[in-house]
Formats: structure tokens, C-alpha cells, sequence
């Protein structure tokens, strides 16, 4: 029987993308930690051009727990389920999370900054003193990399922009409505947009274990980097 629901205080947006493998018990685990969480919430599982049965198995759960919502679209596409999915949100605040993490002590951590102080968002950085970054070599060098460039060339201030986030909707929704990017990139502009808007941007250091191999490899996503780097800096650095 699907549970009622009062309207949620908190959104959980998780892109997914095939995760059969893991979908079922990360979101049965997410639900059971959130069982003493004592206020309304919301987990967006935001499916895209998934060839597995992942759509299937989210159906499943939105219909076996109310507080799950799905979205579909045909075009496997991280950035753009991320941005649709924020959009989507029905809460006041948005978490952003990764099926292969769903780290409840970011969240809780997270949540304190926001209701404690006059915060807007909270990213947790893999980069930073103190987080644990426990992915192999190249996935760490890769990050290192890209936050490399997104400083050269955008004057990114920070340690890392892609992965958990915690915001306010009504704040964010602006600037994730004027990102222009998607894919990989779009959580990098989204970080970039705000700090550049003056938002204040508070980064906390997580632990990072995947549960599984990427479900894109890092070689297939370079071209489609570059390229969305390319577009940010005209966009950012030149207005166009």
C-alpha cells in the first residue's frame, strides 16, 4: 500500500542512470535511514535513457513507498535529469545526491548549516581537508583536473562542484533555471552561477566509497566536457 504524504520539506533529487543493480536496496536503505527523520521528505528519482531495468524497478518503489517520485526521459543525460528534477522538487530544501552514496551524514550535516545560519548552499567536497576520497587514482585525478580548469578559466573559488549539495529552492531556483549547460558540467555551473551570484556557499568534506563502477567511463565523458567548458566559458567570461 503506498503511504500518504504531507507536502515535504525536503527533496531528494537522485539522477539515475542503469541501476538495476543497486536501485532497489540503496532507496530501501535511504528510506530506513530516514525512518526517525521527523520531517516530510520527498526522493526524486530522476531516471534517464536507461537500457536496463531501471525504470521498471522505480516504479516499483514509487509505488511501494509514497515519499518516492519518478521521472523518465529517453536521453541519457546527467545534467539535464539533475536540472529537471531540481526543478521538479516540491520541498524547501533540495538535496542533491548520487545513487552509489546516498550519505545521510552529509545530510544531516548539511541541514544544520542551512536552519542554523544564513547559508545558502552546502557542497560536499571530495577535494578539501578532511573528506576521504576512496575511488581509484584516475577518478580522483580527474576531479583534481577539472576543478583545475573550472579555477583557470572561470575563477571558480572552491575545492569541488560536482557531487552532494544541499540548497534552498526558492533561492537556487533562478540560477538553476539560467545554467545553460548539462551532462557533467551542469553541476559545475550551478556551483559556479551561485558563488558568482554572491550566494553563501559553505563546503563541508565527505567521504567518497562508490558502491559500484561508473556507469559512464571517464574517457567517453571527456569530449562532452571539454566541449560543455568550452560553451560555460563564452556564456560566463563573455557573455554569449
Amino acid at each position: 500500500m503506498v503511504e500518504s504524504r504531507a507536502e515535504p520539506y525536503l527533496s531528494i533529487v537522485i539522477p539515475v542512470y542503469n541501476e538495476e543493480a543497486i536501485l532497489h536496496a540503496a532507496i530501501l536503505d535511504l528510506v530506513d535511514r530516514l525512518s526517525d527523520f521527523g520531517r516530510p521528505y520527498e526522493i526524486v528519482l530522476a531516471e534517464n535513457g536507461s537500457t536496463d531495468a531501471t525504470v521498471d524497478v522505480a516504479k516499483e518503489l514509487r509505488v511501494r513507498f509514497g515519499q518516492v517520485r519518478s521521472r523518465h526521459t529517453d536521453e541519457p543525460n546527467y545534467g539535464k535529469a539533475l536540472r529537471d528534477g531540481i526543478l521538479d522538487a516540491k520541498g524547501d530544501i533540495v538535496i542533491c545526491e548520487e545513487i552509489d552514496l546516498c550519505d545521510i551524514d552529509f545530510l544531516r550535516r548539511a541541514l544544520d548549516l542551512l536552519e542554523a545560519e544564513p547559508v545558502d548552499m552546502v557542497v560536499g567536497s571530495k577535494a578539501m581537508k578532511g573528506a576521504s576520497d576512496e575511488r581509484p587514482l584516475f577518478r580522483r585525478l580527474g576531479t583534481h583536473i577539472i576543478n583545475g580548469l573550472l579555477r583557470l578559466t572561470l575563477g571558480f573559488r572552491g575545492t569541488d562542484t560536482h557531487g552532494l549539495k544541499a540548497f534552498r529552492q526558492r533561492t537556487l531556483q533562478p540560477i538553476v533555471q539560467a545554467c545553460l549547460v548539462d551532462r557533467d558540467l551542469f553541476a559545475s555551473e550551478l556551483v559556479i552561477r551561485a558563488q558568482r551570484a554572491g550566494l553563501d556557499i559553505r563546503e563541508i568534506p565527505v567521504r567518497v566509497l562508490e558502491k559500484r563502477p561508473p556507469t559512464v567511463g571517464l574517457v567517453r565523458r571527456v569530449p562532452n566536457v571539454l566541449r560543455n567548458l568550452a560553451k560555460l566559458f563564452l556564456a560566463i567570461r563573455l557573455g554569449k
